[in-house]
C-alpha cells in the first residue's frame, strides 16, 4: 500500500460528513418548527414525531463520530507510510475501514427512522381525511 491508498477516502469521507452535516441542519430546523406549532397545539403526533427526531439526531451524531474518526485514521495511516511504518499503517487504514463502515451503518439506520416517521406522518394526514 502506498499513500495515494488512503488519501482516496479523503473525498469521500468529506462528502458523506458533508451529507450528514446537511441532515443535522435540516432536522435541527424542523424541530425548532414543531417546538413553535406544539406550543400553539399540542399533539400526540407531534410528541411523536419529535421522539423520532431525537433518534435522529443520536444516529446523526453517531454517524459524525464514526466518519470524523474514519478521517482521523486515514490521516495516521498517512503518516505512518510516510514513515515507512507498513504494518502500522495497515492496522489504521482497515480500522479507518471499519470506522467508515459503521458510519454508513449508523446512515441506514437514520434513513429507516426516517421513513418511519413520514409514514407516521402520512398516517396522520390519511386520519384526518376520515
Amino acid at each position: 500500500m502506498n499513500i495515494t491508498t488512503p488519501a482516496l477516502l479523503f473525498p469521500a469521507i468529506s462528502l458523506l460528513l458533508l451529507a450528514y452535516t446537511n441532515r443535522f441542519l435540516v432536522i435541527a430546523q424542523l424541530i425548532r418548527s414543531l417546538y413553535k406549532q406544539n406550543d400553539e397545539d399540542p399533539s400526540a403526533d407531534i410528541r411523536k414525531q419529535i421522539l423520532h427526531l431525537r433518534i435522529r439526531i443520536i444516529a446523526i451524531r453517531r454517524m459524525q463520530v464514526a466518519g470524523v474518526m474514519a478521517f482521523i485514521f486515514c490521516v495516521v495511516t498517512m503518516f505512518a507510510l510516510f514513515l515507512d511504518w507498513a504494518f502500522i499503517a495497515n492496522i489504521l487504514f482497515g480500522a479507518s475501514l471499519i470506522l467508515l463502515l459503521i458510519s454508513l451503518v449508523f446512515s441506514l439506520y437514520e434513513v429507516q427512522i426516517s421513513g418511519q416517521a413520514l409514514n407516521l406522518q402520512l398516517k396522520s394526514l390519511e386520519d384526518r381525511r376520515e
